[in-house]
């Protein structure tokens, strides 16, 4: 039964941000008059259609995707409403709405998450644990944190994963003090072990924020600032190599997640599903072939050129790019697959 609820709730939410996602592709659409020819849900064999007065509304067997197709967007017509025939703001409009609809969805689901908390937390250090050793580096108790390593905080959370980046329990904090910055190098933290793996021991408390209206949209907003820029960071980290192509995770490894969430509450299932939103907005806006980011890149440069690229190179070039991601997406699977059986 558990995993049952668990498959439910991850096609669930994977639904909901890909119905967002295209939904925005879909109104920007049709508000500057481009025909849209069909707009699905999942991949695969038709379930369900119905058609529109212009446009085919249809679901699909697989529920791994969905799509937006307008006339003229991957090929040239001569309709007067194709998409490759209107003006490129209005191009570009369409393309960026998609990600950016998961980016305020992330932020209205982290409202709710917000409001469900009896309290939430600060940056301002509350008191330390017993047997506490960052405090003999200087760390006070009243200090609101500003950075880690460089790194700014602006939410409980940062403070968490920018120590635990910290080689060796070590870090440099700068803090605010009586209205003062004070820089403090070489704060040291205990380490621990969790599962064989060296982890650091965050050894204070941060003080926790009063509810109102106010401080609610404003922490909302900056943990979606927050999330965006871990997700950012993790990206910068695949790229530059420090994080392997094996500790990725995909579809199966996020249903692993909800399964975990799911025993946590209702608040920690619509927190994970704020990131995932967030996730796939920010991997969206990646100027890689296939994605909206391309799109809108080869956009940016068709106004700067006043003249399309050659919809020949164009299409060969998304060919590999979705070939690519294809690729990935297989290797992530097989990560998943193989830590799930294989512990």
């Amino acid at each position: 039964m558990d995993i049952v609820v668990t498959i439910l709730v991850t096609i669930l939410i994977f639904g909901v941000l890909i119905f967002i996602h295209e939904l925005g592709h879909f109104l920007v659409a049709k508000a500057c008059k481009i025909k849209v020819n069909e707009f699905a849900m999942g991949m695969g064999p038709t379930l369900l259609k119905w058609q529109g007065k212009e446009t085919k509304y249809a679901l699909r067997a697989f529920p791994i995707g969905g799509f937006v197709s307008m006339e003229g967007e991957d090929e040239a017509s001569g309709e007067k409403n194709a998409f490759c025939n209107k003006p490129v703001w209005q191009r570009i409009l369409v393309v960026i709405t998609g990600p950016i609809m998961n980016l305020v969805l992330g932020f209205l689901v982290l409202i709710v998450v917000v409001s469900m908390q009896p309290l939430n937390g600060s940056n301002v250090v509350a008191k330390f644990n017993d047997n506490a050793v960052s405090n003999q580096a200087g760390l006070q108790v009243g200090d609101e944190i500003l950075s880690i390593n460089g790194n700014g905080i602006l939410v409980d959370t940062d403070i968490i994963y920018s120590l635990l980046r910290a080689e060796n329990g070590v870090a440099d904090i700068d803090v605010r003090r009586d209205g003062e910055v004070v820089h403090l190098e070489n704060v040291q933290f205990k380490m621990t072990e969790t599962d064989g793996k060296p982890q650091i021991d965050i050894d204070f408390k941060v003080k926790a924020i009063e509810k109102d209206f106010f401080s609610v949209m404003k922490m909302s907003f900056h943990k979606t600032l927050s999330y965006a820029k871990t997700i950012w960071v993790s990206l910068l980290d695949v790229i530059t190599g420090n994080v392997g192509i094996n500790e990725l995770s995909g579809p199966i490894g996020v249903g692993q997640v909800v399964n975990q969430t799911i025993q946590l509450g209702l608040a920690s299932v619509l927190n994970l599903a704020a990131f995932i939103s967030i996730n796939v907005g920010i991997f969206n806006f990646l100027p890689f072939p296939a994605l909206d980011g391309w799109r809108f890149f080869v956009l940016i440069i068709e106004g700067i050129r006043r003249k399309p690229i050659s919809t020949k190179y164009e299409s060969a070039i998304n060919f590999i790019g979705l070939a690519l991601l294809m690729l990935l997406m297989v290797l992530v699977a097989f990560n998943d697959v193989f830590r799930l059986f294989g512990g």
